[in-house]
């Protein structure tokens, strides 16, 4: 009688790191007895935009609200166009909806899955205010040439550093170089808070603007409210909103933010031995650094070609039968049901489709062990060879 074959255990695409410093970190704010924004957020904010070599940082609930919070102080609203790529999380989309702005898409590079200023400049019109460029995957977007391109032209250039954390730019972390630079903490990204976002901008005014617009337009902080026995009155200048971090958040966010370079560390390592493993592969091609600066690789996306035995969704299922949990590439927004039938601009999104239809992300985190990424590389391999 033959034995069963045991289950090979589940190899998930991504698992956030946490310890004991964040149970430990948390448990103080809730002895503490001030759970909501408070002095965590505070100390927070300054030491991201330290990290970041930001002049200010803003803490906020998600990446989301940050891209919200950009588009409202630089003063972008109904009438404008803001030029964004598809290939991104909706989200990049819908910053620019929410202010009654129009998105139109950009394409991107086909290397790095980004916008560059021919793409962008492409897309421009008559109405455009604003451009969101994507560190799509922590690859850094080329910012110098895009901003060259904008500045002239009074066009505000908005950086979705969602993925961003830990990747540089000519020898910066990305995002220093930008006016403004929104940042997700979700468990998906390698600094995690289990949601929040920031707001980081050179130009303090705004910064001063988003504070006050977080807080519901608040004339006075709900920290210094509190500490006052006797608080001064509140007055609301401007419709607001609810888009605080937490005291919790922000403690967990801390000792990430301690952790950072290690992560980043630990996963280059990773990436670069899925690249190594894989190279002689024909049809497989892995993202990797630009010749600008270093990627974090928050995601590792693999394109799929057609020299390739299967097709993206042919490896995507090799992969599930042997208990690996990969996912399809970046999605392509104006595909989506939101935007399809909306008017998004007329260019050609060609590299965009492509990307979509034939790119998946491979799993990749801190504790991700070699047995592991032999497992992984495994299948690839052997699928190559059918």
């Amino acid at each position: 009688m033959t034995a069963p074959t045991a289950t090979p255990s589940r190899i998930n695409v991504m698992k956030p790191w946490l310890g004991e410093e964040e149970i430990t970190a948390v448990t103080e704010v809730l002895q503490s007895g001030w759970v909501a924004q408070g002095p965590r957020v505070a100390a927070f904010e300054t030491a991201f935009a330290e990290a970041m070599r930001a002049t200010e940082a803003v803490a906020v609930s998600n990446c989301t609200t940050a891209l919200h919070l950009a588009l409202v102080v630089a003063g972008i609203g109904e009438g404008d166009d803001v030029v964004v790529p598809s290939f991104s999380f909706i989200a990049t989309a819908n910053a620019p909806t929410y202010v009654g702005a129009r998105p139109v898409f950009a394409d991107v590079d086909q290397t790095t899955g980004n916008v560059t200023a021919e793409t962008l400049e492409a897309a421009l019109t008559p109405a455009t205010r604003a451009v969101i460029i994507v560190d799509q995957g922590g690859i850094p977007v080329d910012l110098d040439p895009i901003r060259a391109l904008c500045d002239p032209r009074g066009i505000v250039v908005i950086e979705d550093a969602a993925c961003g954390a830990g990747s540089t730019y000519r020898g910066r972390p990305v995002g220093a170089g930008a006016e403004i630079a929104a940042w997700s903490f979700h468990p998906r990204k390698i600094l995690t808070t289990g949601e929040g976002g920031m707001l980081t901008t050179s130009h303090p005014e705004w910064a001063i603007r988003a504070r006050r617009l977080r807080e519901h337009a608040m004339s006075i902080s709900a920290a210094d409210r509190h500490a006052s026995l006797v608080s001064p009155p509140e007055e609301f200048g401007e419709v607001g909103f609810n888009f605080r971090m937490t005291d919790l958040q922000a403690a967990v966010g801390l000792v990430q933010l301690d952790r950072l370079a290690e992560v980043v560390a630990r996963r280059r390592e990773n990436a670069a031995y899925y690249r190594n493993a894989l190279a002689d592969l024909a049809g497989i091609r892995l993202v990797d650094d630009p010749a600008w600066g270093t990627a974090n690789f928050q995601s590792l996306w693999l394109e799929v070609g057609p020299e390739y035995p299967h097709d993206r969704e042919g490896l995507l299922v090799a992969l599930a039968q042997a208990g690996i949990s990969a996912r399809r590439g970046i999605m392509a927004a104006h595909r989506q049901p939101a935007y399809r039938g909306r008017d998004t601009g007329r260019v050609p999104l060609s590299v965009t489709e492509r990307l979509n239809d034939n790119t998946l992300i491979l799993p990749l985190y801190h504790q991700i062990t070699q047995d592991e990424l032999d497992r992984v590389t495994t299948v690839i391999r052997g699928a190559g060879t059918d």
